[in-house]
């Protein structure tokens, strides 16, 4: 195979002829290096052109390669946690060309899917559902009298949640056949704050202790050489048992698993062995292996997220290849919220293990003792915010869209109900392209909006997001969300902060036949409908809505007096989102008016840029000038 940037499939030696796991189990044990290494380079030559989560992969390559290896798949059962490590999995199980189309629009999903392939056992674009899930397949196999083993595959990231422990206890409590491997590599997507780890680390390197032991090891030296060599092995004993009491093993042996680790999680005759032993216990069993996020090429080491997730980028020096210089809307929010918190030391930020991806790496950098991440635990995240808010702090949380629907509880019972000034900040709501149906933020607006004493805003652009912070911030009645894309905050320009009257909308373009309501990024398109349709001699009124809850009421009542037929726009489920808003309260004030709720079906959507995705459901500028026209000529068809 070639050493330069260009990889040629017919040049390797093994994994050209591999395509699904019965190929490589006719490999030698000593010739899984060398494949292990074609798969990286693979790996690495397909994401650097279509971009893709790269990182969690590049790490897990031998340890996928001897779990395929060893156990009989697809009889024996692999579960992963998230699918960001999961692409050697696709390459090795019948995927390797379709690698090529991954997280593209039409081609294979980023994450595990149960109908892309059998040897896809159970999806998941959320972390923490391994053991959940792996326990429940173990079971049902047992209801069913079948043998096979269930492995189960972790990462230490998702060992912050507490779904993890829970499911832990209960595997313990029935004591199923089943292997958990636990993947530690110190990250999840930033590097990650598992504090059994961190004692375990503190505690071998503080000074008291190796001040303990250098006085120990030295009080031997004084002895004759007999003596010495025995007293320094025994220390050595007292010093490995020390470690024994302290890792995470006795954890796990106290839930109820045969602990075994921590093992090099990339030599793979040791994985290889390990599993073959592993295979012949009866019961919950750990392995517990190290492995290095990103391994493979030598600029991982000095990526923060360790090549997490990529656009396309040069191979050989891991630099991306096109960058925009319109800032994301994440940017913006966490610029923003970091210079209100040098104003206000009232201001808190919160996040669940995504500094980067919700832009609070900004607070976390300027003002690091008011920034906190609490792991994959978005529950806790919310429930700890509220206890900061009781008393007299602005607690910010930043979480994805589709991660807080975790904490849907917490914000009802812990929050809301007690009337609590929480900022809940939702990041890549709407369609957010790859990643598909695990993390589009469709769901937000009506799951939201039906919380009593929540107020709910979105922004058409960087400047109006600006805005929303601050207003965000200086609302102290009850929690408040506000809600925004993935992607450029185009058309904004920023100046001072503006404090927004609650509620208040704002008629961005002014007609006559037929009016839009429109929320968030949906308002530009709207506008750019607005025109293509001026074209065609139809004026169309668009409003900027900007509030879900509560609705501007005065505006509504003229819009609802002007225009016989109106048409909500946004990019949320129209099941119980802003268009069912507008709805009921036009019932509710007894108007008759036509009105077509536009947004998203009422299904999950694929994956595929956001672009074509919105052009496929006709939310973008084209496809909401074609909806109108259609609309009209309703109208015109009723009246003949």
């Amino acid at each position: 195979m070639e050493k330069n940037n260009l990889f040629r499939m017919e040049n390797t030696k093994f994994l050209k002829d591999i395509e699904y796991p019965n190929d490589l189990r006719k490999l030698k044990i000593n010739e899984l290096s060398l494949l292990s290494n074609e798969l990286r380079e693979y790996l690495m030559d397909v994401i650097s052109k279509i971009g893709g989560h790269l990182g969690a992969s590049l790490g897990v390559v031998e340890l996928t390669v001897a779990l395929h290896y060893t156990f009989n798949t697809p009889v024996d059962k692999i579960i992963y946690d998230v699918g960001h490590q999961g692409y050697i999995h696709k390459i090795l199980t019948g995927r390797k060309e379709k690698l090529k189309t991954i997280r593209q629009f039409g081609g294979i999903s980023g994450f595990l899917k149960r109908s892309e392939s059998e040897y896809d056992v159970f999806g998941a674009g959320h972390a923490t559902t391994s053991l959940s899930s792996a326990l429940g397949v173990a079971t049902a196999r047992d209801f069913l009298k079948k043998n096979y083993k269930v492995i189960a595959v972790i990462g230490d990231g998702s060992m912050t949640g507490g779904m993890s422990y829970e499911a832990m206890n209960n595997i313990g409590l029935l004591k199923k056949d089943m292997v958990v491997v636990l993947n530690d590599n110190k990250m999840s997507i930033a590097p990650n704050a598992w504090s059994i780890q961190n004692y375990f680390t503190e505690m071998m390197t503080s000074e008291s202790f190796n001040r303990i032991r250098n006085k120990l090891w030295n009080l031997t030296l004084k002895f004759d050489k007999k003596n010495t060599d025995r007293l320094q092995n025994l220390a050595s004993r007292l010093e490995g048992g020390l470690k024994g009491i302290l890792t995470p093993g006795m954890l796990f042996e106290a839930l109820g698993f045969r602990y075994f680790g921590p093992i090099n999680g990339h030599n793979i005759v040791t994985l290889v062995k390990t599993f073959e032993e592993i295979k012949k216990i009866k019961g919950p069993v750990l392995l517990h292996i190290l492995t290095e996020k990103g391994k493979g090429p030598d600029y991982a080491s000095k990526h923060y997220q360790k090549l997490h997730a990529l656009n396309p980028f040069d191979k050989t020096t891991g630099v991306e290849l096109k960058k925009s210089t319109v800032p994301s809307y994440t940017k913006v929010f966490g610029e923003a919220l970091t210079t209100l918190a040098k104003e206000d030391e009232k201001i808190i930020g919160i996040n669940a293990a995504m500094p980067d991806g919700t832009g609070l790496n900004f607070l976390q950098k300027e003002i690091p003792e008011r920034y906190f991440d609490v792991g994959i635990a978005e529950q806790h995240a919310v429930t700890f915010a509220a206890g900061i808010a009781t008393e007299g702090y602005t607690p910010v949380v930043s979480i994805y869209s589709t991660f807080l629907q975790r904490a849907f509880d917490q914000i009802i019972h812990d929050v809301a109900i007690q009337k609590l000034p929480v900022v809940f900040v939702l990041d890549r709501g709407g369609l957010v392209g790859s990643d598909g149906p695990t993390h589009h933020g469709t769901l937000d607006l009506s799951y939201l909006r039906l919380i009593p004493n929540m107020v709910i805003m979105s922004p058409k652009n960087g400047s109006e997001l600006r805005n929303m912070i601050y207003t965000a911030t200086l609302y102290k009645k009850g929690p408040i969300a506000i809600r925004y894309p993935r992607g450029n905050a185009e058309n904004s320009e920023f100046g001072e902060f503006q404090k927004l009257e609650i509620g208040k909308a704002e008629v961005v373009r002014e007609g006559k036949d037929i009016a839009i309501l429109a929320i968030g990024n949906m308002v530009n398109n709207s506008l750019e409908a607005a025109e293509l349709l001026s074209s065609k001699g139809v004026e169309v009124e668009v409003v900027n809505m900007r509030f879900i809850k509560p609705l501007d009421g005065d505006l509504l009542t003229k819009i609802l007096s002007k225009f016989s037929k109106i048409i909500t726009v946004e990019d949320n489920s129209i099941i119980g989102g802003f268009g069912s808003a507008i709805s009921e309260f036009a019932v509710q004030y007894g108007y008759k008016n036509d009105i077509r709720i536009h947004g998203l079906p009422d299904k999950f959507i694929e994956h595929g840029k956001p672009e074509e995705l919105h052009a496929m459901l006709k939310t973008d500028s084209k496809g909401i000038a074609e909806v109108v026209e259609e609309f009209l000529n309703e109208k015109i068809a009723k009246k003949i």
